[in-house]
């Protein structure tokens, strides 16, 4: 394939980030990059500010990649006339500018909804276009298909919930805005294939493909854990924010008792954190580290017994899940949501549906070492041959070559029909 020029549109992008989608969508870039590909990426300050945020020191180039910062002196202002009317009220001139100067071959959609909204696609119709569903933005207005707050969602109640949430109704929703511009969108991306069935569970009309996210970049690999373990005491380890949504509530009780069967060290930071720490009493069993860079976590996966992944809400994927696999790390996960596909995949760990199920997992791995190890090296065989960035790389780009071709076809197919005119 000849070198290609790519836009990449998110709300977030490092250092303006705080959760998985800008990390992701970094790790894409770099490695497009590095395969001889050009990249930018078009990204809006003021949404990372808004939510509270310090203001980072942004670099003008991110190794190799062009990144372009989106700012107004509305600040504020700016970012709530996007959630209210679903297009780049503010920025739409600049954006437009940059699509028309830069000739791309790939206009690339990640988490648009603050930096443009559904108004973007159509202002990329000379490009072929991709969107990926890092979260379930397309069919909830709040993201995580996580209704009133308090439950999973089963069915639309959506203006009560998002008022449930603190937010405004947004305005564009009602318009029919996003179900015309899905046509400007030539291919749909989700990250598993139980978030592309939940997709269209909802009404989502548009065919996806199934493609995960690189979870580790090259430079990540060079990265070895130390010979020593972190923790003086055998341990389980989760890592995640510290949300309701996480399902660490039900976990916490289980390293409260007595006979717990080790240590359980919690690394992430969260509205939920003073919640949880009440739930674990001062134990000295849990230990909670705080937000820590990913090279922090690398040693804590590679010497815990197993991963534990408890989300109770609708994940679109599991990264902690594949992060646990690299450092030859089995997974004890809820049975909810891509977890499933994911451990089964990997014959990688055990799956729990309530608190006894997870006991006797915990019970089981912390006892039997050569479970532990047989099941972590099984991780480690399918991350390099399915979630790595030599996996990954091939069949995005595959992706992005049958959408190119498909966006030809009617344009070469009007050529032959002239050609063939008579004069």
């Amino acid at each position: 394939m000849r070198p290609l020029r790519f836009c990449m549109f998110s709300t977030f992008y490092p250092p303006y980030s705080y959760g998985g989608d800008g990390i992701t969508l970094q790790r894409l870039c770099r490695a497009l990059v590095r395969a001889g590909h050009e990249v930018t990426v078009v990204h809006d300050a003021d949404a990372f500010l808004s939510l509270g945020h310090a203001q980072p020191n942004a670099p003008p180039a991110d190794d190799g990649v062009q990144v372009v910062t989106l700012r107004s002196s509305l600040g504020l202002v700016s970012v709530l006339l996007t959630y209210q009317f679903g297009q780049p009220v503010v920025h739409r001139a600049d954006i437009e500018s940059l699509l028309a100067r830069g000739h791309f071959d790939i206009v690339h959609f990640h988490n648009a909804s603050l930096v443009g909204g559904p108004g973007l696609f159509g202002l990329a119709r000379r490009s072929a276009t991709l969107y990926t569903a890092h979260e379930h933005w397309l069919i909830c207005p709040t993201h995580v298909l996580w209704r009133h707050g308090r439950e999973r969602c089963t069915g639309r109640e959506c203006f009560r919930c998002t008022l449930h949430y603190g937010r405004p109704p947004q305005l564009w929703r009602s318009t029919g805005l996003l179900e015309r511009s899905l046509v400007d969108i030539d291919t749909f991306i989700a990250l598993s294939d139980f978030s592309r069935a939940k997709h269209h569970e909802f009404g989502f009309p548009r065919e996806m493909e199934v493609l995960p996210p690189i979870v580790f970049d090259a430079d990540a690999e060079r990265i070895d854990a130390p010979a020593v373990s972190p923790h003086p005491r055998p341990y389980f380890f989760y890592a995640g924010r510290l949300e309701r949504i996480k399902g660490l509530d039900d976990v916490l009780p289980l390293f409260r008792e007595g006979n717990a069967p080790a240590d359980l060290l919690i690394a992430g930071a969260g509205s939920h954190e003073s919640a949880l720490r009440a739930i674990a009493g001062g134990s000295p069993r849990i230990h909670f580290l705080g937000h820590l860079p990913p090279e922090r976590l690398a040693p804590l996966y590679r010497y815990a017994i197993a991963h534990i992944a408890s989300s109770v809400c609708f994940e679109t994927f599991g990264n902690t899940l594949v992060e646990a696999f690299r450092q030859r790390t089995p997974v004890i996960a809820r049975n909810i949501g891509p977890f499933p596909e994911i451990v089964a995949h990997a014959g990688a760990g055990e799956l729990f549906d309530d608190a006894d199920g997870l006991r006797t997992s915990l019970q089981r791995f912390a006892s039997d070492r050569a479970l532990r190890d047989r099941l972590g090296a099984a991780g480690r065989t399918a991350y390099e041959a399915t979630w790595s960035e030599e996996a990954i790389v091939p069949r995005y780009l595959d992706i992005v070559e049958r959408t190119m071709a498909r966006r030809r076809a009617p344009a070469l197919a009007t050529a032959r029909v002239v050609a063939a005119s008579p004069a």
